[in-house]
């Protein structure tokens, strides 16, 4: 083996997917490395995957605990239908019974042995196993068991050196007891790699749970926090999306409705790789609209998608068929996906891996997001959301995908303030407002910018019916449009009828 083999050693996959792409590939081979976290954050269950990446690929594997028993680290990988007889497990309560009678009776219990004992006895195990991967759990009770900070630390250093001259993988486990500036001083300095996982509990809603790679040796890794969840098959990852990594060559080509005078509004109609936002009170139309260019969409071929954040699909469908829009067909066919989502039940980066599925695994051409403030109950923290959100607009941008965001506003009829100003990242804004006239409740609909082109600066009247949605020529005489409550000063002419009464 020459130097350069000798400095760059081989990337083992880590045994889960996501975390693979957030290591660009994996973790280099005959390494030490930590993965820390409180109870319940998720560390043996990655640990598990780990080892038994390598038992697929042939390699003998040994699991060492201090801190759990066999019975219940059996009980974990049972509930995601794993064995653990699969690699090798050495619990110090059996120790007697691998070593012989021979020993002291101090060594039957890990809080009886001395520290250097403990040492002695996982270097006999890994020679007699020989594996090419190890998971050490914990690190905690081999603490408890040093008393003495120095000492720990001369111990942990001595279980790094005996590892270094073989061929071997090592995870280090942590439960993050003790002093936590000694500890991570120490310990991070020590291993090649440092991998954290968090749980946190929100005021409602499911746990959420993170995990971020400190820092590793010679790799260049995705920085930052990653969403993660625990289910049935281990923990599934979501890297962190980086829009400007997946640029994709498409055609700008506007994308019509099928309703001429709306498309008219924006200068033929969205072009792909933007975003409209449509905004107004509740009823307005906002959603309708949407569905409209997604149904123009679907019977184009186009395959498309909606994340329904607050209505149910039932009613949506219902809603949209009693519109002229009967999207069942599409949905029967395949190419609308039409799918519930539960804020208090989802991270924002698991629904951004939602998104990028469907872009890339169902080639989805048309997103549509009802509503942003469903979304925004996702993540408490408004800040973050913003930058969330710009970064999965610029990923669909970057696919050539048109997207309708929903952002309703509050109060019945509109005071034109809305719990979420994303007005700015979004390419073409649609104001939908109630407005009065002839004894009647009619809708307003305008276009405040449009990034991708020309747009009409006026304001037309909507009109949304069983034949489905029209728009009206352009009213001229309002006043107060853009303060929520605006008023119609003009005559009756350019005013739109229900169909039976036009009849």
């Amino acid at each position: 083996m020459n130097f350069q083999e000798h400095t760059l050693p081989a990337t083992l996959s880590s045994g889960n997917k996501g975390l693979d792409i957030i290591l660009k590939g994996g973790l280099p081979s005959r390494r030490l490395y930590l993965v820390e976290g409180a109870p319940g954050s998720g560390k043996t269950t990655l640990a598990l995957q780990f080892l038994r990446e390598g038992v697929r690929q042939g390699e003998r594997a040994l699991y060492i605990t201090l801190s759990e028993t066999e019975e219940e680290l059996s009980a974990v990988a049972n509930s995601h239908g794993w064995d653990i007889k699969e690699f090798d497990v050495f619990e110090f309560n059996s120790a007697s019974d691998i070593f012989g009678e021979g020993r002291e009776q101090s060594i039957l219990h890990p809080w009886e042995m001395e520290l250097t004992e403990t040492i002695r006895l996982i270097q006999d195990e890994v020679e007699r196993v020989k594996p090419k991967r190890v998971v050490f759990d914990s690190l905690s009770e081999m603490r408890l068991l040093a008393q003495d900070p120095l000492r720990y630390r001369r111990q942990v250093l001595a279980l790094k050196q005996f590892f270094s001259g073989r061929d071997t993988t090592v995870l280090l486990i942590d439960d993050m007891t003790g002093n936590s500036e000694e500890r991570d001083a120490h310990l991070h300095s020590l291993c090649h790699g440092v991998i954290t996982l968090e749980r946190l509990t929100l005021d409602f809603g499911a746990a959420r749970r993170r995990m971020q790679v400190q820092k590793l040796r010679g790799v260049d890794f995705t920085a930052g926090y990653h969403d993660f969840t625990i289910k049935k098959g281990g923990l599934e990852i979501y890297p962190r999306l980086i829009a400007a990594a997946h640029h994709a060559d498409f055609s700008g080509e506007v994308t019509a409705s099928g309703v001429v005078e709306l498309d008219r509004l924006l200068g033929g109609g969205p072009r792909r790789g933007t975003s409209t936002l449509l905004t107004g009170p509740a009823g307005c139309g906002k959603t309708t609209i949407a569905l409209q260019y997604l149904f123009a969409a679907c019977k184009r071929g186009e395959p498309c998608i909606v994340y329904e954040f607050d209505e149910r699909i039932g009613t949506l469908l219902a809603r949209a068929k009693a519109f002229s829009l009967d999207l069942q067909p599409h949905i029967d066919s395949g190419l609308l996906v039409v799918e519930q989502v539960d804020p208090a039940e989802i991270s924002p980066g698991e629904f951004a891996t939602r998104v990028r599925s469907e872009v890339e695994a169902r080639g989805a051409r048309v997103v549509v997001i009802d509503s942003l403030n469903g979304y925004m109950a996702a993540m408490p923290q408004e800040q973050h959301l913003i930058l969330q959100m710009h970064e999965l607009l610029s990923y669909l941008s970057q696919k050539g995908v048109v997207t309708f965001l929903i952002n309703p506003q509050n109060g019945l009829v509109g005071s034109m303030s809305t719990n979420l100003n994303v007005s700015y990242i979004a390419d073409t804004v649609v104001l939908l407002r109630f407005f009065e006239a002839e004894g009647r409740v009619r809708k307003a609909i305008s276009v405040l910018k449009n990034r991708s082109g020309m747009h009409e600066d006026t304001i037309r009247e909507l009109l949304i019916d069983s034949g489905g949605i029209r728009v009206g020529e352009p009213l001229s005489q309002f006043r107060g449009i853009l303060t929520g409550t605006p008023e119609y000063m003009g005559a009756r002419a350019p005013l739109m009828e229900d169909r039976e009464r036009d009849g």
